[in-house]
């Protein structure tokens, strides 16, 4: 497990302080340390994502199509220059990247946005 970190934070104490202040700039609650989010896996438009604190947003879409008689499978890598800063518990989970408005980065993703995770991997509880 990954103890918890903000990006570009130089120490804890600054990290406490980013990610109470991107909890406000995404307008939800920041989360008590035993249930602060590293990551979640989520479905967005058909497409497996991953949002991992520190590192840019990721998928796969897979489709498949009979041909012939034959089933075929086509995986895509899906990849997105936005970095996560922070992910945030709750019902959607949001999701806070480095993106405008945070910085003049553009991105096809709202910046915050939410999802429903299939899966939460949480940061190192000590």
């Amino acid at each position: 497990m990954v103890a918890f970190f903000v990006p570009r934070a130089s120490d804890d104490e600054q990290a406490e302080r980013l990610y109470d202040a991107l909890a406000e700039f995404a307008g939800c609650e920041p989360a008590a340390p035993a249930d602060r989010v590293q990551a979640i896996d989520f479905t967005h438009d058909g497409a497996q994502w991953r949002a991992e604190v520190g590192e840019e947003l990721r998928g796969r879409r897979t489709t498949q199509q009979l041909r012939r008689g034959e089933l075929l499978e086509h995986t895509v890598e899906l990849a997105s220059s936005s970095r996560v800063l922070a992910v945030y518990p709750g019902s959607p989970f949001t999701v806070v990247t480095d993106a405008q408005p945070i910085t003049g980065a553009t991105s096809e993703w709202a910046n915050p946005f939410t999802a429903e995770p299939d899966r939460v991997t949480r940061f190192d509880r000590r």
